[in-house]
Parts: C-alpha cells; sequence; structure tokens
C-alpha cells in the first residue's frame, strides 16, 4: 500500500506554494489535502470551538483529494485525520509557505502550528517555508530539496515527538549550498501598531513590526538561511525547559 500524506498550510487552499508541494508529495504515495478556505497566516496553533466548520471538496483526480476548510491550519489537521483520511496518514506536510517561519516565527505560524498538532497527535510532520512572501513566488528552486526530506522521511521516520521545521532561502537553485540541522536563533519582532482612521472618521490600529535578530550564531536558522542553507530545526510540543526544573523546585516548593 501506498503512503497516505496529509498536507496543510495556512496561505489557504488557493496558494501556489501548496499546489507546489502536493505536487511533489504524490510522487510518494496518496495525497490528501486539507487547507484553509483563505488566508490563516499568524494563526498559531489556534482551533475553532465557538461555531462549526465547514468543508468543501476541491477536486478529485488519481491519489489526490483536495478539501477546503473554513478554520484553520490546526483545525484542518484534527479533522482531516478524523473524517477525510482514509487511514492514519503516514506524514503530514504543512506549506509551502510564503515567506520565512525560521526563529521566533513558529511561534506564530499557522504553517507550523499544524506540523506541532501533527506530532502533538503522534505524526512524523514537516513545515515548509520559503523565503518570499509573493503570491506568485517561485518555488522551483527548492524541489530537489523538499522532495530528498520527504524520502528520506518516509524511508527512516523522525525521533519520538520530533517534527521538523525546514525554511529555504530565496535563492537560485545554484546558489543554495545545502542544508544545515540547526537551533533557533535568538530573535524578536520590534512590535508597533500605527493608529489610523477610517472613512467614518473612528480609530483603528494596524501592526506593523520590525524583525531583530543581531549577530546569530553559526549553529542558527538565521546564520544558515543567510549564508546560502536551507534550515532544519527540530521542534516538539512539549515547551517544558528540563534544565530549570530543579532550580526552580528550591525556589518554590515549600
Amino acid at each position: 500500500m501506498k503512503p497516505l500524506i496529509l498536507i496543510t498550510n495556512d496561505d489557504g487552499v488557493t496558494a501556489k506554494g501548496l499546489r507546489a508541494l502536493d505536487e511533489i508529495a504524490i510522487e510518494f504515495g496518496d495525497v490528501v489535502v486539507m487547507a484553509p478556505v483563505s488566508n490563516a497566516s499568524g494563526t498559531s496553533h489556534s482551533i475553532t470551538s465557538a461555531r462549526p466548520l465547514r468543508v468543501r471538496h476541491v477536486k478529485h483526480t488519481e491519489g489526490l483529494d483536495v478539501y477546503a476548510c473554513d478554520g484553520t491550519p490546526v483545525d484542518c489537521v484534527k479533522l482531516a485525520v478524523e473524517y477525510f483520511c482514509p487511514r492514519p496518514p503516514d506524514l503530514v506536510l504543512s506549506g509551502i509557505n510564503h515567506g520565512s517561519n525560521s526563529s521566533i516565527n513558529v511561534l506564530y505560524s499557522g504553517t507550523m502550528g499544524a506540523v506541532i498538532e501533527a506530532t502533538a497527535l503522534g505524526f512524523n510532520a514537516i513545515g515548509f517555508s520559503l523565503l518570499h512572501h509573493s503570491p506568485d513566488a517561485d518555488f522551483s528552486q527548492a524541489t530537489h530539496y523538499i522532495r530528498h526530506i520527504i524520502a528520506t522521511t518516509l524511508q527512516k521516520g523522525l525521533p519520538s515527538d520530533i517534527s521538523l521545521n525546514v525554511n529555504i532561502p530565496r535563492l537560485p537553485a545554484d546558489q543554495i549550498k545545502g542544508i544545515r540541522v540547526c537551533h533557533e536563533a535568538r530573535a524578536k519582532w520590534l512590535d508597533s501598531f500605527e493608529r489610523r482612521t477610517d472613512p467614518q472618521g473612528q480609530p483603528y490600529w494596524w501592526l506593523t513590526g520590525k524583525f531583530q535578530c543581531p549577530d546569530p550564531p553559526q549553529s542558527s536558522d538565521e546564520w544558515a538561511l543567510a549564508n546560502g542553507y536551507i534550515s532544519i530545526v527540530p521542534i516538539h510540543p512539549d515547551f517544558t525547559h528540563y534544565p530549570s526544573i530543579e532550580t526552580l523546585k528550591k525556589t518554590f516548593t515549600t
């Protein structure tokens, strides 16, 4: 039996990056796509609980079914696994995201929220992102590497409770130097809210910000991407900082 691959994203079911990913994935097995109806970027790990979810069957070809869901990327994973996958998926993919999900961006990313949810459910999962925000971004330079990462994961699997956050630099294929396994760089967004006025004279606020990551170490994803490498960061759903447990026990235990 062919492997079953479940795919989602946060840019929406019509995104070019999603089409690029399902075209690669179908080379490896049967594919079910469940993606948000519209753009759901920045939704992180949010779920829909205050209203029902609705799903539309968008496309069926041999080995490929595409569905659009009016929920979040995490909703898509949870719903697809329970109702729309004919069997448990062998691999869950998210992306290819239009824009970076490196460093601290993993906290805000709907792409990676879906990946973390899949990992928590017990599936091997990978998120792919290209450092190019354009809706018409060219994903062809990354095809070889994405194919390699998918094939290797299907063959060898991943460590328990570990998923992969893969980011791809915006470079021609012949300028990508290869793959580096990294840790997240310490970075932050310097957020700011612009106060504006609507046509009725009422104020509203628009989030803006500047990404700040000074002097990332060579072992980090930001250094790898800035120097022409694809970065792979292993992540997991457990946010516990284990080295601090004993120290905090001494501080707070009575």
